[in-house]
């Protein structure tokens, strides 16, 4: 098993290029099922999570190539509804093949997913959507069992909370069905705004994208011809990168990025006493003289992520004050705190609410990464420590972050993959 030793105190500079997203290229992997045509992916992060559910795909039927972050996939030949639990159980994103293969073929067999562990990630709202839609849904040996064998129907759906993946598995499904969808209560993080754009590029009638109601018009069943694309920027990698520049007092320039879909971390980080200058496509990170205190909440797009929460607990660690961190998503994300207390760190949890008194001095020690972001988060503390740092359990790490280490080291940070 691989773990990353990490030198510090560090100091970078430099440029970082930023790779498509995975939260965005996963549903959109899976878009492809709905098309009849061969269809090329360009800006594909060659992350675990990708490869995992390219190799669910290949196991459905599909054919594909993968170099130099270009996808050429065609799903026209997919013959096997069954995403089978050996490769579901790792990334709980293959759920997002159950709208387009039931809305395809009127029927589908896909094993209750797994992922991170961070938390209860039910995928009723997915089910329930389906259900009004006219599927029949049961659950038996650890399977969803779908049918619906004369199509899907378009359904008025609100769901009951935001769901990122639930909006885009509902969307697949609709563009497809027979009739008018109405959603509301969708997401609107930049992913599940792409994931519509394509459809609507590839002659799907659809409106409302961006916002919280979707009005979708199905094709009745029928396939659809898709257009090429390119997979958006990775806004958390970007934002870790961020926070990588902020907490090693550093001047670090981020290349083919969106700062528009960064303005709530970009916010924080401009609170806490640093400076961001943006272009259309970089952004570059000005350390703070000396880091102030923050509180955040985590809440859906276009608020704070989720996802960036664990690289701000370390960034506040060598912040002066009291900051907090109100975690409203996710019940169990905190399980990097007790690492980071490890390293040094002063943080006191109560409920879903962390309270990191800073600064504390760090020093390195071994840790063990329990999920994707966490894994950064102690990356980036070990780069702001005194001493040697050992990550372990990095595959959590190699399920989003691409070339990680490589790009680092680029910026001069002292890191190095090794074998246990």
């Amino acid at each position: 098993m691989n773990y990353l030793r990490i030198q510090g105190p560090t100091k970078l500079s430099g440029t970082v290029t930023i790779s498509g997203a995975k939260n965005a290229a996963l549903p959109l992997i899976t878009l492809t099922l709905l098309g009849h045509n061969p269809i090329t992916m360009s800006n594909v992060p060659e992350v675990a999570d990708i490869k995992t559910l390219l190799k669910l795909l290949s196991n459905l039927g599909a054919s594909y190539t993968l170099e130099n972050h270009v996808l050429k996939i065609d799903t026209s030949t997919v013959n096997n509804t069954m995403a089978n639990y050996d490769i579901v159980k790792t990334m709980r994103a293959s759920i997002l093949v159950l709208g387009p293969l039931l809305a395809r073929f009127g029927h589908c067999e896909v094993s209750l997913p797994g992922g991170c562990a961070i938390g209860q990630r039910p995928i009723d709202l997915h089910l329930k959507a389906m259900e009004a839609m006219g599927a029949t849904i049961t659950i038996h040996a650890g399977y969803v069992h779908a049918v619906a064998p004369k199509g899907l129907k378009g359904a008025h759906i609100i769901f009951d909370k935001i769901t990122v993946t639930g909006t885009a598995n509902v969307v697949m499904a609709a563009a497809l069905a027979h009739g008018k969808s109405v959603l509301v209560n969708c997401a609107k993080e930049p992913e599940v705004v792409q994931l519509c754009e394509i459809l609507r590029n590839s002659g799907i009638d659809i409106t409302g994208i961006g916002t919280s109601e979707l009005t979708i018009v199905g094709t009745g069943g029928k396939t659809i011809d898709m257009v090429d694309f390119e997979v958006i920027p990775d806004r958390i990698e970007a934002g870790t990168y961020m926070c990588a520049a902020a907490i090693t007092d550093s001047i670090v320039t981020l290349e083919r990025v969106r700062p528009d879909h960064l303005d709530a971390v970009t916010a924080k980080l401009e609170q806490m006493g640093c400076r961001v200058e943006c272009s259309e496509n970089t952004m570059t990170v000005y350390p703070a003289t000396e880091l102030k205190h923050v509180n955040i909440v985590t809440q859906e797009y276009p608020a704070f992520p989720t996802d960036m929460q664990a690289q701000f607990m370390a960034l506040a660690i060598r912040a002066k004050g009291a900051s907090t961190i109100d975690e409203r998503l996710f019940e169990n994300r905190f399980m990097h705190v007790s690492e980071l207390q490890r390293l040094g760190a002063n943080i006191k949890l109560s409920g879903h609410v962390a309270t990191v008194i800073g600064p504390c001095e760090l020093a390195g020690a071994d840790v063990m990464a329990t999920d994707l972001r966490a894994s950064s988060a102690l990356v980036l503390a070990a780069m702001a420590a005194e001493g040697t740092t050992n990550v372990h359990r990095i595959y959590h790490l190699d399920r989003g972050y691409e070339n990680l280490e490589e790009k680092l080291r680029t910026l001069g940070a002292q890191i190095e993959r090794l074998q246990e």
